[in-house]
């Protein structure tokens, strides 16, 4: 049940450079703007109380709680709440940004304390029995990146990282390769070989052995030592010498999105188990170090909702969520209930340009 990330963005750029390729190369500009980035508000243009909740009907639980974090995305609220996608959609049958349009508007409308979220609803045709939360998000989200992209077409893969959805969610990764390279001289130089690779999300290997992007304390994870930025040691043979010497894979976020979300890989992915090891992370993240570009001022994100689920295996229990509804709605006990939650993922919004 795999769902991947990114929908038409998958595709790698790749290259190999020297030392001294300057920060950026690498990633063509895109040929065309779809939507104007700086028409993107990242904080609520409209002071908004708590909305409706959502009944949950039949384990929709996953679903509920999925459009509770959209819906409370900021930059994303502010863009379906003035309903432009609607009056300039062409697109026939199915859109994924018209039912969000119409389920946000809805939500944060409704004098009522509560709603179905029926016009979702009608699309996801389901089973009764629970889902996973992480694959409608990335399915809610791609939906959303190919109704952007349906009235254009033939478009480079640079120019469709430009729309509302991709430039809200999306960024590039970065993966160089260090490999030692043996001369006529018969020392050692170092070759570099970069790929580069969108992504909507990030999904963080909570496991301790194998390919972590947590370090432990005592048994404890830490989430923002490694975040984005996590090193991968393996042997080399340099066929002249038949030697084996150090080579290694690092990767970092090479274009920082404006939300950031992080996926925990909370699910044993041969038993559907639950991994319950704790992992601390903070309300306020400085994601500058885990750049390609470390140097620099502070890029500071503040977290604004957190996805939990509640439960031992994939196979059953419950999701729900926490939400800011807005910067000056903060609860006392918002720190105290978010941050000490076994939770499934996280949303960090921007607070710096």
């Amino acid at each position: 049940h795999q769902v991947k990330t990114i929908h038409m963005l998958g595709k790698q750029f790749s290259k190999s450079h020297s030392k001294a390729a300057k920060h950026g190369e690498g990633i063509a500009p895109p040929k065309r703007i779809l939507f104007p980035p700086e028409k993107i508000c990242m904080v609520w243009q409209q002071r908004q109380r708590a909305g409706a909740g959502l009944f949950n009907v039949g384990n929709t639980c996953f679903l509920n709680s999925v459009l509770q974090c959209l819906t409370y995305t900021p930059p994303l609220a502010n863009y379906l709440l003035s309903r432009e996608h609607s009056r300039a959609c062409h697109q026939q049958g199915f859109c994924m940004m018209c039912i969000m349009e119409a389920h946000v508007n809805k939500v944060l409308h409704s004098p009522v304390s509560a709603i179905l979220p029926l016009a979702v609803l009608k699309v996801f045709r389901r089973k009764s029995c629970q889902e996973d939360a992480h694959d409608f998000l990335c399915c809610t989200v791609n939906a959303m990146q190919r109704a952007c992209l349906s009235a254009s077409n033939d478009l480079d893969l640079s120019s469709q990282s430009t729309t509302i959805v991709y430039q809200i969610f999306g960024g590039f990764l970065r993966s160089r390769g260090m490999f030692p390279q043996l001369l006529l001289s018969l020392a050692f130089c170092e070759a570099i070989s970069d790929s580069y690779e969108a992504f909507l999300d990030v999904p963080l290997d909570i496991k301790v052995r194998g390919f972590a992007a947590v370090k432990y304390h005592g048994g404890m994870a830490t989430l923002g030592e490694d975040l984005g930025a996590f090193q991968h040691w393996a042997l080399c043979l340099v066929s002249r010498c038949k030697k084996n010497v150090a080579a290694s894979k690092r990767f970092t976020v090479h274009r920082a999105p404006k939300i950031l979300t992080v996926c925990l890989k909370r699910f044993d992915c041969f038993t559907g188990g639950k991994i319950s090891k704790v992992v601390e992370y903070p309300e306020y993240l400085d994601l500058r170090p885990y750049m390609s570009q470390a140097d620099g001022e502070p890029l500071q994100y503040s977290l604004y909702a957190v996805l939990v689920h509640s439960g031992v295996s994939c196979h059953g229990g419950h999701y729900f969520c926490y939400t800011k509804v807005s910067s000056n709605f903060l609860p006392s006990q918002w720190g105290k209930c978010v941050l000490g939650e076994i939770n499934f993922r996280r949303f960090w919004g921007r607070s710096s340009p």
